[in-house]
């Protein structure tokens, strides 16, 4: 039972306290920048944005010449070779509410700590042109890296992640973190070469990525058979089953020794958690990742050189209950958090 001393002291804190009342100041800087007063913003209020950053679309020049973190959409999926719709998920992620604005485990408030706007979607020149859009899209991240921008993206399905790392790996191969249920790295098929099953193995090729800096974890299903370029390229890859033996803790000092200190992408593909908390997506595997180890996996990340990095494959009309997008959008934000914690 509480004490009568640490009652009063309660009392004479608290009991008259408002919702903005913080005193902690690793707390009070957040409290202080959503707060007016009494109130905070409702959160089913306004136009939605990423993450409820700021919105920068109307000018990208203007936003990129003053942000330091740019939330970018890239609405295609012209590369699925399953089941259509991620096209759809940078509307849904941004549709998702009370995401933020504080990290407890990273104690980071990134949209307090940095300026980050969402500078809306990657325009694109046809909706019916993979190739095209392939073009459009590292014409568009060439822009934000010669801005000195780093860009954590909302996808689309995972062949959007090739000619991101072909514009932030132009100067230098980077390092890639991925979490995912396919290697994406097989070759070309029927004639389409920038499907979603392989952007790695042309970031490689392309020399944007290195490929004895990279680590694929949580890999399982049927297509084992495809991903021969990531044992020949020398990538770690780390199977669903070699995850759970192996424990969190060790594939995060794996990780840190493969990354070391090149400057690192993360890349999310939501089909790497198990579909029973990510259905809404275009080529489920059973047997993945629950939210929790993806987020201890990602914020184990903290202090490495992040540049940026990007969630694909929502696909919100299998997504009846919307948990796809609201895990997408919360593990957009401990990426957004990593982007804002790393060394400058």
């Amino acid at each position: 039972m509480a004490s009568e001393e640490l009652l009063a002291r309660l009392r004479e804190r608290y009991a008259d306290g408002k919702g903005g009342d913080v005193r902690d100041p690793d707390f009070k800087r957040v409290a202080d920048a959503v707060f007016q007063g009494e109130r905070r913003a409702a959160p089913f209020a306004g136009l939605p944005t990423l993450l409820d950053a700021p919105w920068r679309g109307d000018d990208l020049e203007g936003a990129l010449a003053e942000l330091e973190i740019a939330l970018v959409g890239v609405p295609m999926d012209l590369g699925v070779t399953n089941r259509p719709g991620a096209r759809f998920g940078p509307r849904a992620l941004r549709a998702i509410e009370r995401v933020g604005p504080y990290n407890h485990a990273l104690r980071c408030a990134p949209l307090q700590e940095r300026r980050v706007g969402d500078v809306g979607d990657v325009p694109f020149r046809s909706r019916y042109s993979l190739a095209q859009s392939i073009e459009d899209i590292f014409a568009y991240y060439q822009r934000i890296q010669a801005a000195g921008v780093k860009p954590v993206s909302a996808g689309g399905d995972h062949s959007i992640t090739y000619p991101i790392l072909k514009a932030l790996g132009a100067e230098r191969p980077v390092a890639l973190v991925h979490i995912d249920a396919h290697c994406d790295t097989s070759g070309e098929f029927e004639g389409a070469k920038f499907h979603h099953g392989g952007p790695f193995r042309h970031a490689v090729l392309d020399g944007v990525l290195d490929p004895e800096k990279t680590i694929q974890i949580g890999i399982r299903g049927s297509a084992e058979y495809l991903w021969e370029f990531s044992y020949d390229a020398g990538m770690t890859v780390i199977h669903a089953e070699e995850f759970a033996a192996m424990g969190v803790e060790a594939v995060l000092a794996r990780a840190k020794e493969v990354v070391g200190d090149t400057p690192l992408y993360v890349s999310l593909d939501v089909d790497g958690l198990d579909p029973s908390f990510a259905p809404g997506t275009g080529t489920p595997e059973i047997g993945g990742l629950s939210p929790r180890e993806v987020q201890m996996l990602l914020r184990g990340l903290k202090g490495l050189p992040v540049i940026g990095g990007d969630v694909v494959e929502v696909a919100p009309q299998y997504d009846a209950t919307t948990i796809t997008a609201h895990t997408g959008a919360q593990m957009l934000f401990e990426i957004l958090c990593l982007t804002a914690l790393a060394p400058r």
